[in-house]
């Protein structure tokens, strides 16, 4: 069992979820349901799956929710896209939540990779 905190891909997706909430603060009251919600909770659902994923016994657990986080960091990205498009998102934080989610996606693809190939070894 891993402590989730001290993960550096954990950290970020943290951070990541805060600046969405920040953001989606201003969307349309008629997207409270819709486009804020679902945003909200695929964005908390990528800290959310890494931490769960740690406290599950076994790395070939860590990796299947190492994934799920993955998933989700994707959904996070397209939902930002179409946030932008619809201006509901502004120029300025769009970007920023880009990078950071992607930089998110990539940690996850890379520890979920060296994991994968640290159980093959194993094997």
């Amino acid at each position: 069992m891993r402590d989730f905190r001290e993960l550096k891909v954990w950290q970020k997706a943290h951070k990541c979820v805060l600046e969405i909430y920040r953001s989606t603060r201003t969307f349309p009251t008629e997207e409270r349901f819709g486009l804020t919600s679902q945003l909200r909770r695929a964005a908390a659902s990528v800290p959310s799956n890494i931490a769960e994923g740690c406290g599950r016994e076994g790395d070939r657990e860590l990796a299947r929710f190492l994934s799920i986080a993955a998933g989700s960091a994707s959904e996070v990205e397209y939902q930002l896209l179409l946030t932008h498009d619809l201006s509901f998102l502004d120029d300025e934080p769009y970007p920023q939540l880009d990078t950071q989610i992607n930089e998110v996606k990539r940690m996850l693809n890379a520890f979920i990779r060296k994991l994968r190939e640290w159980l093959m070894a194993k094997s």
